[in-house]
């Protein structure tokens, strides 16, 4: 053909040649989404006997079953004990002062706690900030200014020091504020199939007439967010329920944190107006890469990297504060302030403890008395000892306990990443790892230092006791919530 204005070559070979190139290439598209459709770990349970069937799944099911169900099973990558022994010793793990197991069943972990007095129905604002490490915090010893604005609300709050993470994700924080359950392996429960219904702070704030929301200011279908939240005691208030009009300032992750806090004004002010007490489980944004937030907030322009978004997040919670002081609601507002991770987990260890410390200030000047709270605590820790402010009588299913009214015999954080599962108690964290490993490591957490020692075989059960029995009691449904 003639070559002019436009192209009028002949296509016919090159169309021939994509539709080869296509064909080709069409096995390398189909048999990965098969598998990852329609291989299930029950295709490699050739036998009753347990080792036969780990021969037989020789690891391209592993891999695509745990890619389809986000989850690893424990029992099959992890070390066991007797099932009963287990529980029993959970069993004695939870018990404290001031709880009664409701029965003697193994499998029910149930206790009744009892407040201390009157039920204080106060409203709660629960920041959970994006990636806030405690290392950013001058409360907690950095020296770089880049949180004014949370440190000098430190000296008016209860501040918790020795605080840590359970994972390295937003989901996996997510499913400790809310749930209180060790990080089982795999991915949160959050992204889980059949996890509604489940034991959750929402519903019991819900049980006291309290309005109970998400509110976010991202899409929250991502990581199904909205889902897990909807349908376990919250409603949802994402970036869809925002006015477009009411942005200032918005990146691929969501509207800026003043906007998001706006937000939580406004819907602080509807349960007021409504004479509702509230719970807010507020999730920001802006500490995360591309870190882009409104201009001549901060003197860090926006897209310089990391110190820019914490300081820019610590602006926008001081502007909440400030607002929320000339609400009728503030004087009777809980404000809890506690990241969902790190900002980086990544050290010489496979799991480096000192990566996994996040801060934690609970602030209300009328009912809150400031002091400093140093006991070794875990994420899982968060729920119930809001709980216990409030001197609510609850029946639990928490794994966690409240650091306030407990003793403070075997302290411990519970931390892991994708794979490994973690059990920190007396400076020694114990590790569990897929094919049955277990490892343990001294760990010196004022100097920052871990290094390999021998199992201690009390933490070596303890570990196994927390993870296997979290695993079990969430797979066969034990952690639902019954009203």
């Amino acid at each position: 053909g003639a070559v002019g204005g436009g192209l009028s070559v002949d296509q016919a070979p090159y169309r021939h040649h994509s539709e080869c190139c296509l064909l080709q290439a069409l096995p390398f598209i189909v048999v990965p989404t098969l598998a990852i459709g329609a291989v299930d770990l029950s295709l490699a349970q050739i036998s009753d006997n347990r080792y036969e069937n780990e021969l037989a799944s020789n690891g391209i099911y592993d891999f695509f079953a745990a890619y389809r169900n986000n989850q690893l099973d424990y029992r099959t990558f992890y070390r066991t004990e007797d099932d009963d022994a287990m529980l029993q010793r959970l069993r004695t793990l939870l018990a404290k002062p001031g709880t009664e197991f409701v029965s003697d069943e193994p499998t029910d972990i149930r206790r009744k706690v009892q407040g201390r007095g009157k039920e204080h129905h106060l409203n709660v604002i629960q920041l959970t900030v994006e990636s806030l490490s405690a290392a950013f915090l001058g409360a907690y010893g950095s020296d770089r200014g880049l949180t004014p604005n949370l440190d000098a609300l430190a000296p008016q709050s209860l501040i918790f020091t020795n605080l840590y993470a359970t994972g390295t994700r937003t989901i996996r924080g997510m499913e400790a504020l809310t749930l209180s359950l060790p990080p089982t392996p795999g991915r949160s429960i959050v992204k889980r199939p059949n996890n509604e219904g489940l034991f959750s702070i929402g519903y019991l704030f819900r049980e006291r007439g309290y309005d109970t929301r998400f509110i976010y200011g991202g899409h929250g279908y991502f990581d199904n967010m909205n889902y897990f939240f909807g349908n376990n005691g919250f409603d949802v208030i994402d970036r869809t329920n925002i006015d477009e009009d009411k942005i200032r300032f918005a990146n691929i992750w969501g509207v800026s944190d003043e906007d998001l806090f706006d937000e939580v004004i406004k819907a602080a002010d509807d349960s007021y107006a409504a004479g509702k007490p509230f719970y807010d489980f507020v999730m920001t944004t802006s500490n995360h890469r591309p870190f882009t937030y409104p201009e001549g907030r901060i003197d860090i322009p926006p897209h310089q990297g990391r110190e820019g978004g914490v300081k820019y997040t610590d602006y926008a919670i001081g502007r909440l504060i400030e607002q929320a002081r000339g609400k009728p609601w503030f004087e009777d507002t809980i404000f809890v302030i506690v990241a969902d991770h790190c900002a980086s987990s990544a050290g010489k260890n496979d799991l480096q403890v000192d990566r996994y410390r996040i801060p934690m200030l609970i602030y209300s000047p009328k009912h809150v008395q400031p002091g400093v709270v140093k006991r070794l605590a875990s994420q899982i820790d968060v729920a119930p000892t809001l709980l216990g402010l409030l001197n609510f009588s609850y029946e639990t299913k928490f794994f966690g306990h409240d650091l306030l009214h407990t003793d403070t015999d075997h302290d411990r954080a519970l931390l892991g990443n994708y794979q490994k599962l973690g059990y920190l108690s007396d400076d020694t964290l114990t590790l569990l790892a897929p094919k049955g490993e277990v490892q343990s490591y001294s760990v010196d957490l004022q100097h920052h230092r871990q290094e390999p020692n021998a199992i201690d075989r009390r933490h070596y059960l303890d570990t196994v006791a927390y993870y296997q029995a979290a695993s079990r009691l969430y797979e066969e449904g034990y952690s639902r919530y019954q009203r």
